[in-house]
């Protein structure tokens, strides 16, 4: 059964320890992260990017075969099933598909649209006891269309979008999206704290998980972050993965080319992948 994710974050919170959003594409991408949570025990959120939704034929498909998979795989451990930089609109798609968790992403309005468009969206959530996350800042890169610098979020600004009574913050601390480039100068801690000190007990989300040493990211949930968003990581496994199945002719041999078997070593991958990171960020038998 889908959850919200507030109690996994509360729980993240006080144990020091971060839920993996782990992003979804197709079949093989949900039931190797759903196998992965339930052999680990590890609570996990699935997210689903505005692109991906599409890809996926509609959100409403989305809704229904992660569901349908959930029960199938007899699954036991918290899953949320979350929008990952929603628009305005697609956050009410995905309140109507059945998502048990959203994700407005305003960061890219003038602020007090942001602020009258979150404070909106925090009021319908509550009443549908759905969890909701809001950023301020900008995350750099570009993720299906979106593209942000990087910037480093305003502590004021931060708290007051916590102070709408969001489930959890999404603040810029010079992470991007994708591969980080060879001079990316690290995550501004000065930043994290200074948020940290205004914003209290409130969970904060990590963006552009890929790439970030691990150092990094475990000083990152020492000072408040509960959520930490993994995607590109997971494209690069499967991706390597497929191309040695091919490079290696396996496609050619018997019925190497059937999907099951085609794509089963990418399937693999992103089990390894989901695996290393939940070790990391400490969600392991936390479920």
């Amino acid at each position: 059964m889908l959850v919200s994710a507030k109690e996994m974050m509360t729980k993240a919170l006080a144990g020091k320890y971060a839920v993996g959003q782990f992003n979804i594409n197709n079949l093989e991408w949900t039931k190797a992260i759903l196998l992965t949570a339930q052999e680990l025990q590890s609570p996990v959120i699935l997210g689903v990017s505005e692109g991906a939704g599409k890809y996926m034929t509609g959100f409403k498909t989305v809704a229904a075969m992660v569901k349908a998979m959930d029960e199938e795989l007899g699954i036991t451990v918290p899953v949320a099933l979350h929008l990952d930089h929603g628009t305005y609109e697609g956050c009410y798609k995905c309140v109507k598909a059945g998502f048990s968790s959203i994700m407005f992403d305003g960061s890219h309005y003038p602020f007090d649209e942001n602020l009258a468009k979150s404070t909106e969206l925090v009021h319908v959530a509550d009443q549908l006891g759905l969890s909701i996350e809001c950023e301020v800042g900008s995350i750099g890169g570009e993720e299906d269309g979106i593209v942000g610098m990087g910037e480093c979020a305003d502590p004021d600004e931060c708290k007051t979008i916590a102070d709408l009574g969001v489930t959890m913050l999404a603040a810029g601390i010079g992470n991007i999206h994708g591969k980080y480039p060879a001079n990316w100068p690290g995550l501004s801690f000065e930043t994290l704290a200074a948020i940290k000190e205004k914003v209290g007990d409130m969970p904060l989300v990590l963006h552009g998980g890929t790439g970030i040493p691990d150092d990094m990211i475990k000083k990152a949930i020492s000072l408040g972050v509960a959520k930490i968003n993994v995607n590109t990581e997971c494209q690069l496994s499967f991706q390597e993965a497929t191309r040695k199945y091919i490079e290696e002719g396996k496609d050619l041999q018997g019925k190497g080319f059937d999907p099951r078997k085609l794509l089963n070593p990418g399937f693999e991958a992103i089990k390894a992948k989901v695996k290393e990171k939940m070790e990391l960020f400490g969600s392991v038998g936390k479920a």
